[in-house]
């Protein structure tokens, strides 16, 4: 029995959770660019920041041990990919205003078009990406 999607929905439930508990304990919408950024630019509630991220980079460390078998990723072996993919995305939630877990989740769940519209157009823009880095130029 094939259960891969489950990590998947465990993912996701995690994340929407986590947007819950950060909306209703800060008043604040979860977007991680958006906090990431703040530290960045050197704003406000940076210790409130911080702890975000800790928390985000931490738990898969806490949670490894009980992972097992771990799952399997389909990350590229090409370091320049992953390299660029990543400054791709950072620009990319810089001009949108916002990423997947501001504009998706919790932008989505209050019904707010913006966030809607920025869902539709990074999702179709990653899978015209896929396909091109993948079948039209074999990259990845």
């Amino acid at each position: 029995m094939q259960t891969e999607y489950l990590w998947g929905l465990a993912g996701g439930l995690l994340i929407g959770l986590g947007a819950a508990v950060y909306l209703l304990g800060n008043g604040r919408i979860m977007g991680a660019s958006g906090i990431l950024g703040g530290l960045v630019d050197k704003s406000d509630r940076t210790v409130e920041r911080l702890s975000f991220l800790a928390g985000v980079i931490g738990m898969p460390f806490l949670l490894r041990p009980l992972l097992s078998p771990q799952p399997e990723t389909h990350l590229t072996s090409n370091i320049a990919v992953v390299i660029a993919a990543g400054l791709l995305v950072g620009v990319g939630t810089r001009v949108a205003n916002g990423c997947t877990s501001g504009h998706g989740v919790c932008g989505i769940s209050r019904f707010s078009m913006r966030g809607i519209v920025a869902t539709i157009v990074y999702i179709a823009a990653g899978g015209v990406t896929i396909a091109l880095l993948r079948h039209v130029w074999g990259l990845i």
